[in-house]
């Protein structure tokens, strides 16, 4: 057993994210913020309450004019808006995969490309999106479209593929190249320049028949590129590379942008105007065409992926982790459209009532509600240990744990938080409690190879170990009353007390997988989640644990139930399974997102990045009464 990683990173400990090879998904307001859960399964919806309008990354964004746009990102992400950003709709793109680029011709007509040959388009403004077959398995980077029906799209390994015809065929074209090509710009149906690495430009004047290499100057990668005409265009690239043509590309010269940053992205609207973004919420602006490059205050320090302007003032930039930043006036002003309560990853979570949470994380990181989540609000921990664990018994005591034997204790609310003295300096991964003075912490004791299980009959003020036999591990905890709780962890390890931890018994789980979490609703009925999509279920307080079909094989990192039959799992990429029979039967729900998911409480999920996702049920409209008809007479035949 490796004993060399000391803290939980993500959802569970770093020791078991090496045993699973899990890791963490990557990070380069309206009422819509959500996505249908599936099909099949009761009406109801996980909606995105932090960040919002949502939280995954953003790679493309096209607009049409000043109050119509769309933008595209991961997880199938396509969200729209119609009044200029001031309220943002999410969209059903029928995909999971990352989608890097998308362009609209006018308000109804647009394609959005992504990873492995994705490609969806709308003819209604994204009400509905439809598959289109790529013919290539390769990731689609960028797209172009100058009228309904004339498209191109560049990608992976030198990929590019036409179409003419809205996109029902899609024909391959030679590049000439095997490197990623980054972004494309067409001015017609024949003008055309797509970016690569290493400096590589590619030009069409017979759209895409043939395509020509010009000579950049540079070996900087470009990843931008936008032109307003046949002849006047503009490529961006790292370390704030910035080269302009004023004749198609047969010279290409570079400017002076000002910034060392990486330029991920150009909008030019005519041949004196445009605006570059790129990392750390970097934006240039120039007026004259690139001759002079001004920087401009983005109101973020998120990267910036991707920028639209529709006309020399209007424009719209998107980024990481659901950045959006909106100006009116030509870059004098950037408005956030986005917002987040935090950015730092959460742990964990704790609804005392259906309205009243707390969710704990990354660098002391505290998160309160107490109208359900529809806000969320920054607690002073007094601490920058990451916290791992938290449990609340009603809506003002609470204990949270974390690093490196962190223990926090709040009376009333989380207005303040307390330090308690733990008596370790080991990390601890979970923590329980059944009323104000009885509760559990559990953690790792590396020094001694042994489980770690803390007691405290006071409400914290002190803190005793409990002596428990394991050599795993322990990573979650769950009592129904001040005697009888159940502790859970590595290679499948379960303890059970029914004495306050005056004696713990081990139980036989039938797995070697960890075990991140468990949750019992009463001493009988209990359901712990783990590595490798394992669900385990007691319905006799563990004398008997047996093994329930996940429906994944990816890591679950938190389970809540509220009652013997209901009960949520999340996990890794987004994960959530749901069930409503006590396991017998469990079934996948949308999401909406990528990132790992670490814990669950009642029915708000947290996870990387600060994400928060609440499922609602949607009430079911009430079926219009159909009209009887009136019977009409029939003739008597004749005899």
């Amino acid at each position: 057993m490796p004993l060399l990683l000391l803290s939980l990173a993500g959802v569970c400990a770093a020791w078991m994210a090496i045993q699973t090879g899990y890791a963490r998904s990557r990070a380069l307001t309206s009422t819509s913020n959500y996505v249908g859960a599936r099909a099949g399964s009761s009406r109801a919806r996980w909606v995105w309450q932090n960040p919002i309008p949502q939280g995954n990354t953003l790679h493309g964004v096209s607009f049409v004019d000043g109050n119509t746009g769309t933008a595209t990102g991961d997880n199938g992400t396509i969200i729209r808006t119609t009044d200029g950003g001031n309220s943002w709709v999410i969209q059903s793109s029928g995909t999971t995969n990352t989608l890097y680029g998308v362009s609209f011709t006018d308000v109804n007509h647009g394609t959005a490309v992504g990873a492995f040959g994705t490609i969806v388009r709308t003819t209604d403004g994204g009400n509905t999106w439809s598959s289109q077959t790529s013919g290539t398995s390769n990731g689609l980077l960028a797209v172009s479209f100058t009228d309904p029906d004339t498209g191109n799209a560049v990608g992976e390994n030198g990929i590019i593929i036409r179409t003419t015809d809205a996109g029902n065929t899609w024909v391959s074209q030679t590049s000439g190249t095997t490197n990623n090509l980054n972004a494309v710009s067409f001015t017609d149906a024949n003008n055309g320049t797509a970016v690569s690495w290493y400096g590589i430009i590619l030009r069409t004047t017979d759209g895409g028949a043939n395509w020509v290499s010009q000579i950049s100057g540079t070996e900087s990668f470009l990843y931008g590129v936008s032109f307003t005409d046949a002849n006047n265009g503009t490529a961006v690239g790292e370390g704030g590379t910035i080269l302009r043509t004023t004749d198609g590309g047969s010279n290409w010269i570079a400017q002076t942008s000002g910034t060392t940053s990486f330029l991920w992205s150009v909008s030019f609207t005519d041949t004196g105007n445009g605006t570059a973004v790129g990392s750390d919420g970097t934006i240039v602006r120039t007026t004259n065409g690139g001759n002079t490059w001004l920087s401009q205050t983005s109101d973020t320090t998120s990267t910036l992926i991707a920028v639209s302007f529709s006309d020399a003032n209007a424009g719209t930039a998107v980024g990481n982790s659901g950045t959006i930043v909106r100006t009116t006036n030509a870059g004098v002003n950037w408005v956030s459209q986005s917002s987040t309560v935090t950015t730092q990853s959460l742990e964990d979570v704790s609804f005392s009532d259906a309205n009243t949470g707390t969710a704990v994380g990354d660098n002391g990181t505290i998160l309160r509600t107490t109208n359900a989540g529809n806000t969320w609000v920054n607690q002073t921990s007094g601490t920058i240990n990451t916290l791992l664990g938290v449990a609340f018994t009603d809506a003002n005591n609470g204990t949270a744990v974390g690093e490196v034997g962190t223990i926090l204790r709040t009376t009333d609310g989380g207005n303040n938080w307390v330090p308690q003295v733990s008596g370790t300096v080991e990390d601890l991964w979970g923590v329980s409690f059944t009323d104000v003075n009885n509760g559990t912490a559990v953690g790792f004791d590396f020094n001694t190879v042994t489980g770690l299980i803390l007691r405290t009959t006071d409400g914290g003020s002190t803190w005793t170990s409990q002596s428990n036999g394991a050599s795993s591990p322990l990573v979650g905890v769950s009592f129904t009353d001040a005697n009888t709780g159940t502790v859970v962890g590595g290679a499948g390890v379960i303890l059970r007390t029914t004495d306050g931890g005056n004696n713990w018994v081990p139980q036989a789980s039938g797995t070697e997988s960890d075990l991140t979490r468990v949750s019992f609703t009463d001493t009988n009925n209990g359901t712990a989640v783990g590595q490798v999509g394992t669900i385990l279920r007691t319905t006799d307080g563990g004398s008997h644990w047996g093994p329930q079909q996940s429906g994944t094989t990816g890591l679950l990192a938190g389970v809540s139930f509220t009652d013997a039959n209901h009960g949520i799992a999340v996990g890794a990429l987004g994960t959530i399974v749901r069930t409503a029979d006590g396991g017998n039967t469990w079934e996948n729900e949308t999401s909406g997102t990528g990132y790992d998911l670490s814990r669950v409480s009642l029915s708000t999920a947290v996870g990387f990045a600060g994400t928060i996702l609440r499922r609602e049920l949607v009430p079911r409209p009430t079926p219009t009464p159909r009209p009887v008809p009136t019977p009409r007479p029939r003739p008597t035949p004749p005899r």
